[in-house]
């Protein structure tokens, strides 16, 4: 069946922004609604301390869009997400969204504290966190689930080999 319609082209140049692993699950469901978009990634990981790590950033040197939406499943502490809008605006994007299935309440009026403009949207928004920085209820890690990987409990791990501290066996 055909339904005339009407309605508006986007006339900004779009990015979709993928905090890396998680985010990536929200890529397909947005290229569908914004199919120009073009899809830069950034790769973040959260330390026991809970701040956050850039591992990744493939963001052309020169920023080429007008608006950039901002890709990541769960907002708990808010530390990752208040960083990669500030590596956005660093960057020159004049209008970022942040999109979201779930959040805590502490950690969207953190980034709402941090950085006001931001447009956000959240599926959402938990009450409490725990110790360990992670959303209650919640969901869990996004990025395991999505690609169905243990759990790396040892931030050591995460570092590659030749960077690692070494120790000695005695007795070999």
């Amino acid at each position: 069946d055909h339904i005339e319609a009407t309605g508006q082209k986007v006339k900004e140049k779009a990015a979709l922004i993928p905090i890396l692993r998680s985010g990536l699950g929200m890529v397909d469901s947005m290229l569908e609604l914004v199919a120009d978009a073009t899809v830069h990634h950034i790769g973040m990981y959260r330390t026991k301390a809970l701040m956050p790590v850039q591992y990744y950033n493939r963001l052309p040197k020169v920023c080429n869009v007008d608006v950039a939406y901002v890709l990541d499943p769960v907002i708990a502490t808010s530390a990752t997400i208040i960083s990669v809008v500030g590596i956005l605006k660093k960057w020159g994007v004049s209008e970022i969204h942040v999109l979201s299935v779930i959040a805590s309440k502490k950690g969207v009026s953190e980034l709402l504290r941090h950085h006001p403009d931001v447009h956000v949207t959240i599926g959402h928004i938990d009450d409490e966190l725990n110790a360990e920085g992670d959303v209650l209820p919640g969901l869990g890690d996004a990025g395991d689930r999505l690609f169905g990987t243990p759990l790396i409990d040892d931030d050591e791990a995460l570092v590659h080999p030749s960077k690692r501290k070494r120790t000695m066996s005695i007795g070999e």
